[in-house]
């Protein structure tokens, strides 16, 4: 179906007067438009802690934080010493899906080098 310029013509007039295209009453009301920020969270974050035990060695433990945890060998030496003082050491603090991968890491590298060492996440 084509539309002739006259026909365009009378249904613009007829808007600009106020009233709807289906030819009904006038719409002379005001709208607001709004533009909504989504609100973003930040991600929980879960502390990465190291548990002491009787069987693995001190120099193995510097070793997972300085491979793992990228620290170097002087706050590995630190935290080593106090997960062996007080029993649990904190080797940092990451998103889940970070925290996971490094725990899966720790008990893995453990397990393959014959090491009870145990490595857990908790949600700070």
């Amino acid at each position: 179906m084509k539309i002739g310029g006259a026909a365009i013509a009378k249904s613009m007039t007829r808007m600009q007067d106020g009233e709807d295209d289906r030819g009904g009453g006038t719409n002379r009301g005001t709208a607001v438009i709004t533009r909504t920020r989504p609100k973003t969270k930040k991600p929980s974050l879960y502390r990465v802690l190291i548990l002491n035990d009787d069987y693995t060695p001190m120099e193995f433990v510097v070793h997972v934080l300085e491979r793992f945890f990228q620290k170097d060998r002087e706050a590995a030496t630190r935290i080593m010493l106090h997960v062996h003082n007080h029993g649990v050491g904190e080797c940092g603090v990451y998103t889940f899906e970070v925290a996971e991968t490094k725990v899966s890491q720790v008990m893995d590298f453990a397990r393959q080098n014959q090491h009870p060492l145990q490595c857990v996440m908790e949600k700070k």
